[in-house]
């Protein structure tokens, strides 16, 4: 500051030279005597107190003064003041002590109980060497989340994360025994000290908001077996932390940052509850409307999960049952069914008649109920808790008051459904990558944010992509030029051909995945290396630059490979044999691009508004025909072509297996799965097992077998075939079946 001053006042002082030394002195004047005024009074000066500057930790802490966390009245740190001994147990000292968090921060646990009277969170308990220091966070499931991952939303995930989760849930029904019957109250153990143990309800406990959070990656909820969920909700990037969402000291949500992108309901706890993504496009609890907020779509499922429960306790348990949010242990009995709990000395009864099935949808509920927030944390997470535990009670054979499920939805359209395989298929740790990491390779698709680096020119990292809950909304719209689309004017696809819906048009997007990853010219190529001089003999191996003996083997054009139906052979995705000729773009006179009959969010089709207004009185787009030609020989000209080209399709199968046959290869069987094509020696329609039990790939591949399987395998994995091309598709089949050897004179090629 002093040296500022100085500076100032030697500028102050050159401009004054300047001013002297630059002006011309002017003539002498004469002047008149000016008129004597009365001496004016000079008012004596008052010295001006300096405004004080505020103190940032002074204001912060006034802030967090009136937040829950500081509130010294609140039960959740006075619940101990009266036990006996008066201290908060070791149990709970974590999350209701700043002491017992100082404890657990330090020593990886809490070590002691810690006296009463409680005290409420301070300063200390989050502004601390020992918090910044932590290096991860672990659920009670025993998942890990990274600290420097969470940032220093990590502190706060140290509580809010639960106390129980899927696994606690698992080994403790795995205590009263193996095989449990789902319907049946399990006999009581004894446990080491010889105790009696019933089996009891599991509480996660309070405002589990981190469960919600991050859904399948901590397993917070009761996830069953055989079901995928989503995992960590991704929103927008200044809206995807604890810290991003509330204000830390004061724990208030950030109204500013939700009314950003959400307006007035953005501004407030009760708008919030209305917000509902374009994504968000399935009616998940039934009640046909598909505008309500997702706060209410949740609260649609537990009211009919609440019902479930009831029923099933009545009917299968022979033992009513009623919920209290707010008593401890919130599930008590009501066995006369007037939907009160029993009372017994004044006190109400808990529920103790619990079945594994019952205590997995009753954990559910209470997991939905205890996170206010659950609509915004994880919302889809929540979701497909509630509709399984539904679903599998619904399933008891006992029950005889079933709930309709028949217009809920589980999830989401293809794009935007996190727990689809789609997603969820890298989410496992592997010798090289972290778990919930997608491959370079594949991460451009399924995940939300790499196709958007990749159009911006960024590369993506070789340890891999951050896995998602299905696309979001800037992995389509441009975050720098919301909410345009990114423009893209052309698409290079696998073959080397380019192609495009018109200059920046919105459906070429679509283009970038639904394109496939192989093509005739990779085929090719892939074929040529072997130098083959017989297409329908087994080539020998050939040594690949790393030294390992590679064999002919299929390729896989991937899923939904819409693209290349739509433009035929100029995008020569599908094999296109030598010698002959195929359609091109297909030019239906109304609809020609993706976004043309697919809604953008919901991916279906609106038959009436795209279909029946040409096609009269169509209810099913696989009913429409394109001409009177028998395409497929059977003589019927009237079923649509959807069923001309299944017909079609099916011969080829039948042809590449009496093609293997007449070649005296290895039988071959196709499966839907991955690697598709299996080994069926034996030819008994069924894949052949090895000692694991395990299928195996096909591997007698010949040049023309591979070509014809590459085609099968294309007609297969774009459903939608007949409608993006038909023609074309057609084509590629008839002339797999003639390469194979089939008899085509039925036939009719466009």
């Amino acid at each position: 500051m002093k040296r500022l001053l100085i500076v100032l006042g030697t500028l102050l002082f050159a401009g004054a030279i300047l001013i002297a030394c630059g002006t011309p002195t002017p003539a002498p004047t004469h002047t008149p005597q000016p008129t004597p005024l009365p001496p004016t009074k000079v008012p004596t000066a008052t010295a001006v107190p300096p405004t004080p500057t505020p103190d940032p930790k002074a204001i912060i802490a006034e802030i967090f003064a009136k937040s829950g966390h500081a509130d010294a009245t609140a039960l959740a740190f006075t619940f101990w003041d009266k036990a006996n001994p008066p201290e908060i147990p070791v149990a709970c000292a974590k999350c209701h002590s700043p002491f017992g968090f100082q404890d657990f921060l330090t020593n990886g646990k809490v070590t002691a109980a810690v006296p009463a009277p409680g005290k409420p969170l301070n300063c200390n308990t989050c502004h601390s060497d020992a918090a910044q220091a932590q290096k991860e966070v672990t659920f009670p499931s025993g998942a890990v989340v990274s600290a420097e991952a969470a940032g220093p939303s990590s502190i706060c995930m140290n509580c809010h994360q639960g106390r129980q989760s899927k696994v606690t849930v698992d080994d403790t029904l795995a205590k009263f025994g193996e095989n449990l019957d789902p319907d049946v109250v399990p006999a009581p153990y004894k446990d080491a000290q010889g105790k009696e143990v019933r089996l009891g309800f599991l509480n996660i406990h309070f405002y589990a908001a981190a469960a919600t959070l991050y859904g399948s990656e901590v397993k917070g909820g009761y996830e069953y077996n055989g079901k995928s969920y989503d995992v960590k909700n991704f929103h927008v990037a200044l809206a995807d932390s604890c810290i991003g969402c509330h204000d830390p000291h004061s724990s208030e949500i950030r109204f500013d940052t939700c009314s950003t992108c959400h307006g007035e309901e953005g501004k407030t706890a009760e708008g919030l509850k209305n917000i509902r993504e374009p994504s968000s496009a399935r009616d998940y609890d039934g009640d046909g409307d598909v505008q309500e907020g997702v706060y209410y779509e949740i609260q649609g499922l537990q009211e009919a999960l609440y019902a479930t429960i009831l029923n099933y306790a009545t009917e299968v348990n022979g033992v009513g049952i009623v919920y209290d949010p707010a008593a401890f242990p919130y599930w008590f009995k009501d066995v006369d069914g007037d939907g009160k709990a029993d009372e017994a000395e004044g006190k109400k009864v808990p529920y103790v008649d619990w079945t594994p099935r019952l205590l997995k949808a009753a954990y559910n509920y209470q997991t939905s109920k205890k996170d206010p927030g659950a609509f915004a944390h994880g919302g889809k997470y929540i979701i497909q808790l509630l509709y399984d535990s539904i679903e599998d009670l619904n399933a008891a054979p006992k029950l005889t008051t079933k709930t309709d499920m028949s217009k809920m939805h589980r999830v989401d359209a293809g794009h935007f459904d996190g727990s689809a395989l789609a997603f969820r298929f890298w989410d496992a740790a592997t010798e090289t990558k972290p778990a919930f990491t997608v491959p370079v390779a594949c991460a451009k698709c399924h995940t939300a944010s790499a196709l958007p680096a990749l159009l911006a020119g960024q590369e993506l990292p070789q340890t891999g992509v951050a896995s998602s809950n299905g696309l979001t909304c800037t992995t389509c719209h441009d975050a720098a030029n919301w909410p345009n689309l990114y423009a893209i004017k052309e698409v290079t696809m696998p073959s080397g051909a380019v192609v495009s819906f018109g200059e920046n048009d919105g459906s070429n997007l679509c283009l970038q995945c639904h394109q496939g990853r192989e093509s005739k010219t990779s085929v090719d190529k892939f074929i040529a290396s072997f130098n083959p001089t017989d297409m329908d003999a087994v080539p020998e191996p050939i040594t690949d630059a790393s030294g390992n003996k590679v064999s002919l083997s299929f390729r896989n054009i991937h899923f939904f490979p819409a693209g290349v139906t739509v433009f035929g052979t100029e995008a020569q995705g599908a094999y296109e044999f030598d010698g002959k000729s195929y359609v091109g773009f297909n030019k239906h006179p109304m609809n020609n691009k993706c976004a043309d009959c697919h809604n953008v969010h919901a991916l279906e089709i609106d038959i009436q508004a795209k279909c029946a207004s040409c096609h009269t009185g169509v209810t099913d787009p696989k009913t429409i025909r394109i001409s009177t030609v028998d395409y497929d020989g059977d003589g019927n000209v009237t079923e649509g072509i959807s069923q001309e080209i299944e017909t079609i399709r099916l011969a080829l199968y039948d042809a590449i297996l009496k093609y293997v046959k007449a070649k005296k290869l290895d039988g071959i069987v196709y499966s839907p799965y991955y690697p598709y094509w299996l080994q069926d020696k034996d030819g008994d329609g069924k894949p052949d097992k090895n000692e694991q039990g395990r299928s195996m790939a096909y591997a007698s591949w010949t040049p023309n077998l591979l070509k014809a399987a590459f085609n099968f395998q294309y007609a297969s994995k774009d459903p939608g075939a007949y409608t993006h091309n038909p023609k074309y598709v057609i084509q590629i089949l008839i002339d797999s079946i003639e390469v194979m050897g089939g008899n085509v004179s039925k036939y009719t090629r466009p």
